[in-house]
């Protein structure tokens, strides 16, 4: 929180420039800590509902069929394509293509750290985070497996899928907070 503070007393700081009679005291701090608090707070709650949303709404495709190379209802879709169209309509963010794209583009999280929105990685073609699927909480995730078959939640504590967990990671709100498709679902009070 300390890195905040620092632009936020040198814009106070270039104010009391402009205006000598102006002075920065603790309150000036506390207001300006406390408004860049509930910013944060807000970021971190509304990506809390878009990720809940999100997942609500992966729900809605199980069945669609699994398509290599496919991103859509339409088409399809693969694993990373599943991911990735998931995040892009409920949360407007764009996440690479590829799995292992994904894994590099998110911050790693502890197994134990898993909220429902996280991603779960799988080495499942002999090289690591070949895989990839939406936790959904309660040791389950949602993804699309292979051809031949349909998006479908899994139990990530089946064997199979238990050998062959890559890790854990989570997609971070953008820089400079939600973007505007997501803003615009939860308006700031």
């Amino acid at each position: 929180m300390r890195f905040l503070v620092l632009p936020t007393l040198l814009l106070l700081a270039s104010s009391a420039l402009e205006a000598p009679a102006s002075r920065i005291d603790d309150a000036d701090i506390a207001r300006a800590e406390h408004s860049l608090s509930g910013q944060f707070k807000h970021v971190r709650e509304t990506m809390a509902a878009r990720t809940s949303e999100m997942v609500v709404g992966a729900l809605g495709f199980l069945g669609v069929p699994y398509r290599f190379g496919g991103v859509s209802v339409e088409t399809g879709f693969d694993c990373s394509g599943f991911v990735r169209a998931m995040y892009d309509q409920a949360m407007g963010l764009a996440l690479p293509r590829r799995a292992e794209e994904q894994a590099r583009a998110t911050e790693k999280i502890d197994r134990r750290d898993l909220r429902p929105g996280d991603l779960v990685f799988f080495n499942t073609m002999r090289r690591a985070f070949s895989h990839v699927g939406i936790y959904i909480g309660d040791g389950k995730f949602i993804h699309a497996p292979r051809t031949g078959s349909e998006v479908r939640v899994e139990d990530m504590n089946g064997s199979y899928w238990q050998r062959r967990f890559n890790g854990a990671r989570r997609v971070a709100a953008p820089e400079g907070g939600i973007d505007a498709k997501a803003a615009a679902m939860s308006p700031i009070e």
